[in-house]
């Protein structure tokens, strides 16, 4: 038998395990169109880490262009268990930020990536989903920006804008709330990959679970801070996991990031995570990446 052959029974074989395993794969809505960084590289990496678990089946809808016609861009959310948002551009339409909000707050899991925290400050119940952002001229006037001290999250009302990040570097990611089930057997520190460590984000900052910090060191120069880096929100009956992970694919091939992404797509659709904790993840000393 030819190589040819071969690989579509493969791939078979590999689906009718997912499905044995998993049951009917988590449908997911990827949204991208417009960003201040690459989606149009990151959003198929995206699906392809969500797809490769046999946990999800992920779809992409994209907006219009800056100064289209954005009436027009009206994903049908109720057909999905979780919307992943690879999107910081203009407004979408009232319509759709109310259908949007109706999904989330009647159970709907929603997955905030990176740049997905600098959108929409204007927009006060998607504030409430990501619980704190950055840039696009967010202030003290959003809320307050958060931190871990003390043993404890601390919040800060201080003045000035929200949304900074020093040079890019690998850094310590520690966990904060080892019982979540997103956390659950991670490491309690483990190194991420060269990427941006996000800091300084304000918002309403309520109904949040603090799942894991990094360290903003002033050399970076940071602000010598615990740092938000990876959070779950709740919202009505909907479920919010929020990462600052994943500057470009570079950053994407952290497993580190890769496997929270696909827990905390699992948790937002599901309330559970069902996925094991792979043998390459990093360690306290280690950066561990895949191609």
């Amino acid at each position: 038998m030819n190589r040819l052959s071969i690989r579509p029974t493969l791939f078979f074989c590999f689906v009718l395990t997912a499905l044995v395993s998993w049951g009917a794969p988590l449908k997911v809505l990827i949204i991208d169109g417009q960003n201040n960084h690459d989606w149009e590289a990151t959003t198929p990496e995206l699906k392809r880490i969500l797809e490769e678990t046999g946990r999800f089946q992920a779809d992409v809808a994209t907006t219009p262009p800056a100064g289209g016609d954005m009436s027009a861009f009206q994903p049908e959310f109720g057909l999905y268990d979780v919307v992943v948002s690879n999107y910081n551009g203009e407004s979408w339409s009232a319509a759709t930020n109310a259908a949007f909000e109706e999904y989330v707050r009647q159970g709907g899991g929603f997955v905030a990536y990176h740049a997905a925290d600098n959108a929409f400050p204007g927009w006060k119940e998607y504030n409430e989903m990501i619980a704190i952002g950055g840039w696009g001229g967010r202030t003290e006037a959003h809320g307050a920006s958060i931190h871990f001290e003390d043993n404890r999250v601390q919040y800060d009302y201080s003045p000035g804008k929200a949304g900074s990040h020093g040079r890019r570097h690998a850094f310590l990611i520690v966990t904060r709330d080892p019982k979540h089930p997103i956390m659950s057997k991670l490491p309690n520190a483990w190194m991420h990959a060269s990427d941006e460590l996000y800091d300084s984000l304000k918002g309403p900052a309520r109904d949040l679970d603090l799942l894991a910090t990094a360290y903003s060191d002033p050399k970076a120069p940071g602000t010598g801070r615990n740092e938000p880096i990876l959070l779950a929100i709740r919202y009505g009956k909907g479920r919010v996991f929020h990462t600052t992970l994943g500057h470009d694919v570079a950053a994407m091939r952290c497993v580190g990031f890769i496997t929270t992404l696909q827990r905390g797509a699992e948790w937002a659709a599901t309330g559970r995570v069902k996925q094991k904790v792979p043998k390459d993840f990093p360690t306290m000393t280690r950066v561990s990446t895949r191609e």
